[in-house]
């Protein structure tokens, strides 16, 4: 499967719903497809990939900002 398929599949993945191990294994995954999407677009500055490692990196601070919890007292 494409790099581009792939990130397409996991934008349309539900995320309510999830335990905590599938946030954890889906913010490594994103973090992944965010790092191959970027070696490609330093090739094609493409500007559709930085749009979909944008909304990539938007889905990733959500999970991310879950699982971390509230820090502030």
């Amino acid at each position: 499967m494409d790099v581009m398929d792939r990130a397409l599949e996991f934008e349309k993945r539900k995320m309510s719903g999830m335990t905590t191990s599938d946030r954890v294994s889906s913010s490594r995954e994103v973090k992944a497809l965010i790092l191959e999407l970027n070696e490609i677009y330093k090739e094609n500055k493409d500007p559709e990939l930085m749009d979909m490692m944008k909304r990539l990196t938007v889905i990733k601070r959500k999970i991310e900002k879950r699982l971390n919890g509230n820090t502030s007292i």
